[in-house]
């Protein structure tokens, strides 16, 4: 066992040999006035695949990078941090060099595996030396840990599922697409089998055919895996637990915590039955909080009442009338008691959710009775080629396809945003609104609500204010959209683009950088809208789901 030497003050960073488990105790992360993670407690063990879920922002990837070791200088960290010292990271933007090559990359992943197999094979002609039996031993489970006889096989079998056995091995990382980066670095975690594995988003860049080769990887894999990923699919897939970063009311366990063993799936509905269950606890709480105050305030004629003495009996009224008092004392003093009791005891109100309304995604303006996009021989040199579309008024469309089959392309068309090499394209809509995978926004210190009333018109923004959408939190509307997250910047688009009532919605990978909750209202959202949709996704769980048409568009173009 060794503490990490460059762990910061506050922080005790521990790595222990061989396969032990991923142990976080009382972890809290700052950066100035705001706090990442605070009082984080987590177990993972060996055998187990835990994925971090949680809100934007709510400090995944911070919690990966800490459990790596990989501290910001800027940060103000406490806590404790035990993993195994056979320890991988990857994080969204693979590790290497631009100027490595892909065989720098590969030889520097194999040498140790390589170098474990030669030293078994050097200490057991010498193991009747006293002195060399431990460090047989050492070797030899590591060896056997990493199976690092099979790794020359398993890196090359590696590369053919992933489509590197035609890459140049001397190409420089730096050429590579983020795809290819991608998959390069998927190839040397399947090598190099780590005893504990850090993922964030791993799904990001990769085609259908990589994800499955990284699922079953996952799943055999004996280590501990502790992922961040918004691909609900793999959630399913992989994970055996999960944990909340942000949980809320009853918790993730539906009992406070923060941990549900099993799937997405599965805590999908947990969730929603726990949500259910605060709602309902709450709203008796109420009634009975309501009861309990009225009774606070209780008179004596409620005790009491009828007519006024008469001559004779003036002194048994005045002595029944004392009793009267003192029992409506009493019974003031325990309608207190019991109020004091539970307000103290009372579940908190429920947040209100972020809900996309449906509403919001409906034309504003009357579409025409033909198709909404026609398209004949579309072409756009060495992006798109496309025969035939047509889109009708009210259709849902769907646009599937590898990475650089040319979606975005598509849509970058139909926006005209881009112009056509060829072919002949018809967008019948008086208003067409588009999200783009990269939202750019003037002026980057003005405001979010500021940039959203500048991009509708103060008219629109009055009509359908920013707040109403549920897209973005209160408390970021007067955030400048310099400061906003990636996944903040894609709702400020969303919600301009739904609130400008379009005839037409062009939406690129919607459900990128948005948090797992707010997908599934905009998915139920675009399933209930009356309005033309075309949507781009390579997301599988809303392609699985999807009730509209597809349109494929195949393998990636050969030229790009």
């Amino acid at each position: 066992m060794s503490v990490h030497p460059s762990a910061p003050s506050g922080l005790t960073l521990t790595r222990t040999p061989g396969a032990g488990p991923i142990v976080v105790r009382d972890l809290t992360v700052g950066f100035g006035r705001r706090t990442a993670l605070d009082g984080v407690d987590l177990l993972a063990q060996p055998g187990r695949r835990v994925g971090l879920v949680g809100e934007n922002g709510s400090g995944k990837s911070t919690l990966l990078r800490v459990v790596a070791g990989e501290v910001s200088p800027l940060a103000a960290v406490s806590g404790e941090v035990e993993t195994p010292d056979d320890l991988a990271h990857l994080a969204q933007e693979p590790p290497f060099a631009d100027d490595e090559s892909v065989a720098d990359v590969l030889d520097t992943t194999l040498r140790p595996l390589r170098e474990a197999v030669a030293a078994v094979e050097t200490l057991a002609e010498r193991l009747a030396e006293p002195a060399v039996a431990a460090a047989y031993e050492r070797a030899l489970e590591y060896a056997v840990a990493h199976d690092a006889w099979d790794a020359d096989r398993r890196a090359l079998l590696a590369a053919e599922q992933l489509g590197l056995a035609g890459l140049d091995r001397s190409r420089r990382v730096g050429s590579l697409s983020g795809g290819q980066r991608t998959r390069l670095a998927l190839a040397t975690l399947i090598t190099r089998r780590p005893a504990a594995l850090l993922l964030d988003e791993p799904t990001n860049h990769l085609d259908d055919a990589a994800i499955e080769v990284l699922t079953g990887f996952l799943r055999d894999l004996p280590g501990v895996v502790l992922l961040a990923s918004h691909d609900r699919v793999l959630l399913d897939d992989v994970c055996t637990d999960l944990v909340d970063l942000d949980p809320v009311g009853p918790g993730t366990d539906g009992h406070g915590g923060r941990r549900y063993g099993g799937g997405w799936s599965a805590y999908e509905a947990a969730r929603a039955e726990a949500r259910g269950r605060w709602e309902a606890t709450y709203a008796a709480q109420q009634e009975e909080l309501d009861r309990l105050r009225a009774a606070t305030r209780i008179g004596t004629g409620a005790i009491a009442h009828g007519r006024g003495p008469t001559d004779n009996d003036k002194f048994i009224h005045a002595f029944k009338g004392a009793n009267v008092e003192r029992a409506q004392a009493r019974r003031v003093k325990d309608a207190n008691r019991r109020l004091e009791t539970a307000e103290r005891e009372q579940v908190r109100k429920p947040p209100a959710p972020l809900r996309l309304r449906v509403d919001t995604l409906t034309a504003a303006h009357g579409s025409t009775a033909g198709p909404v996009v026609v398209v004949r021989a579309l072409a756009v040199a060495g992006r798109l080629r496309l025969d035939r579309l047509d889109v009708a008024a009210g259709e849902h469309l769907l646009v599937t396809g590898a990475n650089g089959a040319g979606k975005s392309t598509l849509l970058g068309v139909l926006a005209g945003r881009l112009d056509p090499d060829a072919g002949r394209v018809e967008v019948h809509a008086q208003r067409v609104a588009e999200l783009t995978q990269d939202p750019v926004f003037g002026g980057p210190t003005l405001g979010a609500e500021a940039t959203y009333r500048a991009a509708l018109g103060e008219q629109a923004a009055e009509e359908r204010p920013l707040r109403s959408l549920g897209l973005l939190h209160p408390r970021d509307h007067a955030k400048p959209v310099a400061l906003l997250s990636v996944g903040q910047r894609r709702r400020l688009d969303l919600a301009v683009a739904v609130a400008s009532g379009p005839d037409l919605l062009l939406l690129d990978e919607p459900t990128n950088h948005l948090s797992l909750t707010l997908v599934g209202e905009l998915e139920e959202a675009l399933q209930a809208s009356p309005g033309t949709v075309v949507l781009a996704s390579h997301d599988r769980w809303l392609r699985r789901r999807w009730t509209g048409t597809t349109l494929d568009l195949g393998p990636a173009s050969p030229t790009r």
